[in-house]
């Protein structure tokens, strides 16, 4: 009876490990080919509606930084990755979240820690 006892529980422990969600870290080059259609919207004046690519890459970085490391590591590459282009606006930047109807994790911005 112990054994059968013991077969259930290792059962039962391994269909929750398989069953549970399994979290990958995200990478700088999965935030920017995400943020990549944003680029020419922040770096030429914003003008016109933001590019519905843009809002669909906010999108899935928003679903992609669920844990606290990941919304750690889109941050920093957001960070990074708009202080190495030239005449990126941080202004339009900072209303992308709200013009595509996304929450992202941190404010992009220069400052970000």
């Amino acid at each position: 009876m112990a054994s059968s006892i013991v077969k259930v529980f290792c059962l039962v422990v391994l269909a929750m490990v398989i069953a549970s969600p399994v979290t990958h870290a995200i990478t700088c080059s999965q935030v920017d080919s995400n943020f990549d259609p944003c680029l020419n919207y922040l770096t030429f004046g914003g003008s016109g509606t933001v590019p519905a690519k843009c809002c669909n890459g906010l999108k899935s970085l928003s679903n992609a930084a669920r844990t606290p490391a990941n919304r750690q590591a889109t941050c920093n590459c957001l960070k990074e990755t708009a202080g190495r282009i030239k005449g990126f606006d941080y202004n339009l930047a900072a209303g992308l979240p709200g013009k595509c109807g996304v929450s992202i994790p941190c404010k992009i911005s220069p400052f970000t820690n």
